[in-house]
């Protein structure tokens, strides 16, 4: 087209191949602008930038506010909050905590040196030291969105998987470290906690904790920035605990931000000091020459002092677990009883808790479409019902389908931490059977992000209490109904079996007992959390229940797997009442009440011995496995429940006789 001399495009009307004109004007300094919108009134790309980005909505009414920060202004609460983060910094050797400012160093062109401008900071008053001289930046409660651009720029390993989930490497450990595990021992704890043979408490002293949380914190202000979340635990608003997380890789922050239960703004802008703090310094390593260290790594609880620090380990999970050993100290002291299970309410309300370790079914038995979701694997159970401790789910990823799990497959997106998986280069397509960095791959995600999630996490008193066992001795009948003792007999053994690997061909079940099914978590003896159950299950009519997901006809190499669909029809007849008006008779060594039959599951499987060609092995298998059952509960017998030995004798008499 032809221009004439104004500048001006000739002709009127459409353009070529009728596009739409485009209208040009010279202007008085000889420009010529595009005139289908007006230009951004900036003068540099930073500033350009700057307007990408608006404020969040900041301030919560301040009128009826209640909380630690009611009573001041805007700038006033981010100062008092900057100081509340300053003072779980400080070094004990230092009066106070480091100079602290909010925001990101790599977005800030110089230190700020204005006492009240917009970028909120704090600087305490101590002695001129290197530490002194500089600011700590403090990464706030960062959005997934935030917590994504500073791994995927900062941490080697974080990648944007196809389905928008986080993927993120925890180092040389990928699981946890439960011999590098220290509480101290001091003079309450000492007559408090469960020490000596069978406690997973192992002791150190208040010196050695200061000296690692010397060591940790020394660590995390001599970074550029740092990670601060400040969370709560225990979705009952009465009971719930004030979290605090200080950490160096946007990888635990956003693992946390998904493991706790998330604070609304208004909530934030009151937290106030937190009832506990964990200082995650897992990059550096302790000092092996330090007392009670046995590796560079330790994981340190001070129950005194309300804190937790980890050195040596960047494995995310020493966080989510050290804080459900704190819950088991804490809520035991206001007659809460803390569970590691998974939780479920139905349509008309009623709860049913689910106790298994490692490959017994907990998760797949407690995530029921037709059933609400209140929790996979931490609740209390207080006066007024069940409530999730948690605010997320961390399940496992090994050899996960769409099939088997479409519940936690579509969990997998934009803000879930896909903890050790391996994807493909080119798709970032993870693949779940790739065992290459560990079996112990995982995902952490909201609970939310579960479908049929009950919001807020709390229910009433629960009507069953089911114990799952993947028995591979194939002994133990699918479906058990309990006594109270027979309840807390096999709560306290916490029992399941593994398949041992191959050892010159000869396959043989290994039987595992953890108390509670959790005693690495628990803190106080395990009769105590026994006690409470079974106080709690008489005064609100809950029904015990054994539930074997394990072999059936013959130990692991002879017999089967249980099959799901039985179990899931056991399962249903539980939930239903069905199954408490059946026919029972009792079994011989363990004396279980098992049923004579259940809808859609063959009669004859439901009493083993039935299952068994060789009768002569099974009774072999049977009183083998009640041996293993009565020398593990040997460790508790000599612990009195109650006043006097009365109960320890039932729950003795609820054990194998033979």
């Amino acid at each position: 087209m032809a221009s004439n001399g104004n500048g001006n495009v000739a002709g009127k009307g459409n353009g070529r191949n009728g596009l739409p004109k485009i209208q040009t004007q010279k202007r008085q300094n000889g420009i010529c602008h595009d005139d289908s919108s007006a230009p951004v009134k900036v003068q540099t790309i930073d500033e350009l930038h700057s307007l990408q980005r608006k404020k969040s909505a900041p301030t919560t009414p301040l009128d009826g506010v209640q909380g630690a920060f009611a009573n001041f202004s805007e700038d006033e609460r981010q100062k008092q909050q900057l100081q509340s983060i300053s003072a779980s910094l400080a070094s004990l050797t230092r009066e106070t905590g480091p100079k602290v400012v909010r925001g990101d160093p790599a977005r800030r062109p110089e230190t700020p040196r204005v006492a009240h401008g917009p970028d909120h900071y704090f600087t305490p008053t101590f002695a001129a030291s290197d530490s002194s001289l500089k600011f700590t930046h403090v990464l706030y409660n960062l959005s997934p969105a935030e917590l994504y651009e500073q791994a995927i720029k900062y941490e080697k390993g974080s990648f944007i998987t196809s389905s928008g989930a986080l993927a993120t490497l925890s180092g040389a450990k990928t699981g946890r470290s439960p011999k590098d595990k220290r509480v101290v021992r001091d003079d309450v704890t000492e007559n408090e906690l469960w020490w000596g043979k069978g406690s997973p408490n192992i002791e150190m002293d208040e010196q050695t904790f200061l000296v690692n949380r010397e060591r940790a914190v020394d660590y995390l202000n001599s970074l550029e920035k740092v990670f601060v979340n400040d969370q709560f635990l225990n979705w009952d608003p009465e009971n719930r605990i004030k979290v605090r997380i200080v950490s160096a890789r946007a990888y635990h922050s956003l693992f946390m931000h998904n493991m706790c239960i998330r604070p609304s703004p208004e909530e934030l802008e009151n937290f106030g000091t937190p009832d506990f703090t964990i200082y995650n310094a897992g990059q550096f390593p302790c000092n092996r020459y330090t007392h009670y260290m046995t590796s560079s790594t330790s994981i340190d609880l001070n129950l005194g002092r309300r804190e937790m620090v980890i050195l040596g380990t960047q494995y995310a999970g020493e966080m989510k677990k050290g804080l459900f050993g704190v819950m088991h100290y804490l809520m035991p002291k206001r007659q809460i009883l803390s569970l590691h299970s998974g939780c479920n309410m139905g349509k008309d309300g009623d709860v049913a808790l689910f106790f298994g370790l490692s490959g017994t079914g907990k998760t797949t038995l407690s995530t029921d479409h037709n059933r609400y979701l209140i929790g996979d694997d931490e609740h209390c159970w207080s006066d007024k019902g069940v409530s999730n401790i948690e605010g997320g789910c961390y399940a496992k990823c090994i050899d996960l389908s769409k099939e088997k799990e479409p519940d936690i497959w579509n969990a997998i997106k934009f803000g879930t931490v896909l903890e050790n998986v391996v994807f493909d280069e080119h798709t970032r397509e993870v693949d779940y059977l790739d065992k290459s960095v560990t079996e112990n791959t995982r995902a952490a995600y909201p609970i939310e992000y579960i479908p049929n999630a009950k919001i807020p996490c709390v229910g009433p008193h629960p009507k069953n209490v089911i114990l799952l066992a993947c028995d591979a001795f194939g002994v133990l009948p699918p479906v058990s109904k309990l006594s109270l003792a027979q309840t807390m007999y096999h709560f306290i053994s916490g029992y399941t079996a593994l398949v041992a690997g191959t050892e010159e061909g000869v396959k043989e079940p290994r039987a595992t007992f953890s108390a509670c099914f959790g005693a690495a978590f628990i803190m106080l003896h395990p009769t105590k959390y026994a006690e409470m159950l079974a106080t709690k299950m008489e005064k609100h009519g809950a029904t015990g229940w054994l539930v074997n997901t394990g072999w059936s006809g013959g130990s692991y190499g002879a017999g089967s797997r249980m099959k799901l669909a039985y179990t899931r029809k056991i399962i249903d007849a539980i939930h239903s009442g069905k199954l408490l008006n059946a026919n029972y008779k009792k079994t011989e060594v363990f004396g279980l009440e098992i049923p004579t039959e259940v809808e859609g599951v063959p009669s004859e499987i439901l009493d083993p011995v039935n299952t068994w060609s060789n009768k002569k092995a099974y009774k072999e298998t049977l009183l083998k496995l009640a041996g293993l059952f009565k020398n593990n509960f040997e460790v508790f017998v000599n612990h009195k429940i109650g006043k006097d030995d009365k109960l320890t004798q039932e729950i003795l008499a609820a054990g194998p006789n033979f």
